[in-house]
């Protein structure tokens, strides 16, 4: 087989629903290790591309991080739905550095600087098509530049939350954040502390 050449073939696609979200019915044909061909029905649920941001104040040694409600994680057994993460959006046709300075201004009122593009993800695969690009950024925690809070006409209403940083990674561990983009942002900062945090003389 050749190296671009897919196993995988989809053979019919149905739309669900599609509002904020595009649900999609596939049905798959992929030829198996042995050879069998197997046919598969899945469900994709699809958004867009997302970014996302973790903030740091390398002076003060603390990381700026939001609270709101997660009807998702509310569902899924969260006691109250309220999850703590680093700020966050779907691309909306900018690019994921416009995005993250988008998103980081409406959600916290900071002004990123230093952006450092990290990695990307699938934080679900099974069944999400959403890519996130993951930064991490400097900021001053002194210094807001806009309000934050989120975008009230998206009913947004969210805690800005500044916690020094060997706290919110010690909240992992606890299960006081249970984010996935958040955890893996916050332990890669813990490998980077060092380098990323240093304060220039």
């Amino acid at each position: 087989m050749l190296a671009n050449t897919s196993p995988v073939r989809i053979v019919d696609q149905t739309t669900v629903w599609k509002r904020f979200i595009h649900l999609r019915t596939l049905v798959i044909e992929q030829i198996r290790a042995d050879g069998r061909v197997e046919r598969l029905d899945r469900e994709v649920h699809d958004h867009g591309a997302a970014a996302t941001v973790l903030l740091v104040d390398p002076v003060r040694q603390s990381t700026i991080l939001v609270r709101q409600f997660r009807p998702g994680a509310f569902l899924g057994g969260h006691p109250d739905g309220f999850l703590l993460e680093v700020p966050a959006g779907l691309l909306d046709d900018d690019s994921p550095e416009e995005a993250i300075s988008r998103e980081a201004m409406e959600e916290t009122g900071y002004t990123v600087r230093d952006v450092r593009h990290l990695f990307d993800m699938y934080s679900s695969p099974g069944t999400l098509t959403e890519r996130v690009s993951c930064f991490a950024a400097r900021i001053d925690a002194a210094q807001r530049d806009g309000q934050g809070g989120g975008v009230e006409g998206e009913g947004e209403d969210i805690e800005i939350v500044e916690m020094p940083i060997d706290e919110a990674y010690g909240l992992i561990a606890t299960g006081g954040i249970v984010d996935a983009k958040t955890i893996l942002l916050l332990q890669w900062l813990m490998l980077n502390r060092d380098v990323f945090t240093r304060v220039s003389p």
